[in-house]
């Protein structure tokens, strides 16, 4: 359930609406927080015909996850809005958050599940099959392609695992090194010995025929034919709007793409953020990240508890607060309730 109404401010905005953000604001929702997830409706994952390796939502249409997640997610009051974040701005009393058509809502914290964007080679024929004859996960899409004759696309260092992993789905897998650094020896005997072939030289095309992938191409012309093409995207995460409140993108250790860097509950460097799902963790798959989600969002309704709890407590404590003044009151004068 999707509505265009924003109210003026939220206890939580989430920023990106897939499953560890919709999570997120499941576990928000039933502490009775109000919350308000936004989502500009790109999943990273809308090119698969289902989700994968879930556990009671096996082969769900990805769509589908997401319209159930956000009815759940409104079944506890929550808000989901279609719109793109643009930038984010901080003062004392929480976030001011702007979307691109000129709305803009306050929050007290914030929950960044934005994911991340796959970036792939410039080879022709990637971009147009991926998601279906071009993969890059053997745990989403590797039953899928069992059994099929694979190429692997060598673009990075973790290229030579990545065809590991795809021979043992499938006897027939050829490992086109393309741009990847040289196989050192024990990388060389090691895909010998499991029958994997190498092809040297730069891949020039994936090539297609109707709707399916039929072959690869090399510069030479050379035509070698497979089924199905896995190759490691760039993993570039969707964080230019946090630039305003200090939150900036690193390398990620694995060097497979830039990432958000959190602690193991979600907390971003800076006060008042949580991140979950890919934006933070590139591998996460759909369950990971979920689960991420949901320890984001109870990580932030202790710590909007603990904030809450302190304030109750100084104006409690505060001789001139209006507690102190009706038991004071109650002191000096009886049952009056004159006050002082």
């Amino acid at each position: 359930m999707v509505t265009e109404q924003l109210q003026d401010g939220y206890d939580v905005v989430v920023v990106g609406g897939g499953a560890a953000g919709l999570n997120g604001a499941l576990m928000l929702g039933r502490s009775r927080r109000s919350v308000a997830v936004i989502d500009s409706g790109a999943p990273r994952n809308a090119p698969a015909d289902g989700v994968h390796g879930l556990l009671a939502r096996e082969g769900t249409p990805p769509g589908e996850l997401l319209a159930q997640g956000r009815a759940e997610v409104a079944g506890y009051g929550g808000t989901v809005v279609t719109g793109e974040v643009i930038e984010i701005s901080r003062d004392t009393a929480g976030f001011d958050v702007r979307l691109g058509d000129g709305r803009s809502v306050r929050a007290r914290r914030l929950l960044i599940t934005t994911g991340v964007v796959d970036e792939l080679p410039a080879v022709p024929g990637l971009g147009e099959q991926w998601g279906r004859d071009v993969v890059h996960c053997p745990y989403c899409h590797g039953w899928e392609v069992r059994e099929r004759p694979i190429g692997v696309l060598g673009t990075g260092p973790m290229s030579v695992h990545q065809a590991q992993m795809f021979r043992q789905l499938s006897d027939d897998v050829v490992y086109f090194r393309h741009t990847a650094p040289a196989l050192s020896t024990e990388q060389a005997v090691q895909l010998a010995a499991r029958g994997i072939r190498v092809v040297e030289g730069e891949v020039a095309a994936v090539e297609v025929d109707g709707e399916h992938i039929t072959g690869v191409r090399l510069a030479d012309g050379t035509l070698i034919p497979r089924t199905v093409v896995a190759v490691a995207s760039r993993l570039a995460a969707r964080a230019g709007f946090l630039a305003g409140i200090g939150l900036h993108t690193a390398e990620h250790p694995s060097g497979a793409g830039d990432y958000i860097p959190s602690d193991p509950v979600g907390r971003a460097e800076v006060e008042g953020v949580w991140l979950a799902g890919n934006v933070t963790d590139p591998f996460a798959q759909v369950g990971a990240a979920a689960a991420a989600g949901a320890m984001a969002g109870a990580q932030i309704n202790a710590d909007l508890i603990l904030e809450e709890t302190a304030l109750a407590v100084a104006a409690y404590e505060s001789p001139f607060s209006a507690a102190m003044e009706s038991a004071v009151a109650t002191v000096v004068s009886g049952e009056s309730g004159r006050g002082l």
